[in-house]
């Protein structure tokens, strides 16, 4: 049904960019690009995740702060301090929204070469754009949908960002296994990830947070880590080098298990 094949491509696209830009770019710099080809991908991942646009800058910082403090108090989002992955998430907004209105100030390590671009975001982080992508969510669902029934997948089309964090901040946190032995809780929750397009392989990024390949084992397809490869070859990205020396990891790095 067509519905269906707009939701599962509105999934995977929005996942795509905010795991390429968001988490491998802005947050650990595992590529280089230029400001151009940066202005592009901001306008890109927009388009892509509507209402559950983040700014990168605010992600970034986010998610450095998770990699710094995994599974302490002072981690954003951690399943060891919450009864609930709602009470967890909602956590982790109020954060992201102290980040992003800048009335959080982080560590100047966490900031450091971040993308960051406020004219664009000051009218794409504000509720009214947030409401407005809604109502074209909800006009698509009121053209498209066989029936009702259909109209329960569009809490998850417009919050579709937080549902993608939440998998991986709870579920990759709880279950699983895990092929290296760190001081934190992340799990590798599917061992081929189609889902998650690489995500999943929490562990793996763990313990190698700026590899551009979230995959270790050669089962664990990472199909994100294809797609970065064409770029490079494209010269749209530049994988050699990092564009941040930030230290994110505060784990013990071991042997594989």
């Amino acid at each position: 049904m067509v519905i269906i094949i707009f939701f599962v491509v509105h999934w995977y696209i929005s996942l795509f960019f905010q795991t390429f830009f968001h988490h491998r770019y802005a947050s650990h710099g595992a590529f280089t690009m230029s400001k151009a080809w940066e202005k592009v991908f901001y306008i890109l991942s927009f388009i892509t995740q509507g209402s559950s646009y983040m700014s990168p800058r605010a992600y970034a910082v986010l998610h450095r702060m998770h990699h710094a403090y995994t599974d302490t108090d002072k981690d954003p989002h951690s399943p060891l301090f919450f009864s609930n992955i709602f009470t967890m998430m909602f956590h982790t907004r109020k954060i992201f929204s102290g980040i992003y209105k800048r009335k959080i100030v982080p560590e100047l390590r966490f900031e450091k070469d971040v993308p960051d671009w406020p004219g664009f975001d000051k009218w794409t982080q504000p509720w009214v754009t947030k409401l407005l992508w809604g109502v074209v969510y909800t006009v698509i669902y009121v053209l498209l949908a066989p029936s009702a029934w259909f109209y329960l997948l569009l809490p998850f089309e417009i919050l579709m960002g937080p549902v993608h964090g939440a998998i991986i901040n709870w579920f990759a946190h709880k279950y699983g296994y895990k092929n290296f032995k760190l001081n934190n809780t992340s799990t590798n929750l599917i061992p081929v990830d189609v889902l998650m397009l690489g995500e999943s392989y929490h562990n793996d990024h763990h313990m190698y947070p700026s590899n551009a390949n979230f995959g270790v084992r050669w089962f664990e397809i990472d199909p994100v880590y294809y797609a970065i490869l064409l770029f490079n070859k494209l010269g749209i990205i530049e994988l050699q080098g990092s564009k941040a020396s930030i230290q994110t990891s505060a784990i013990s790095k071991t042997t594989v298990v």
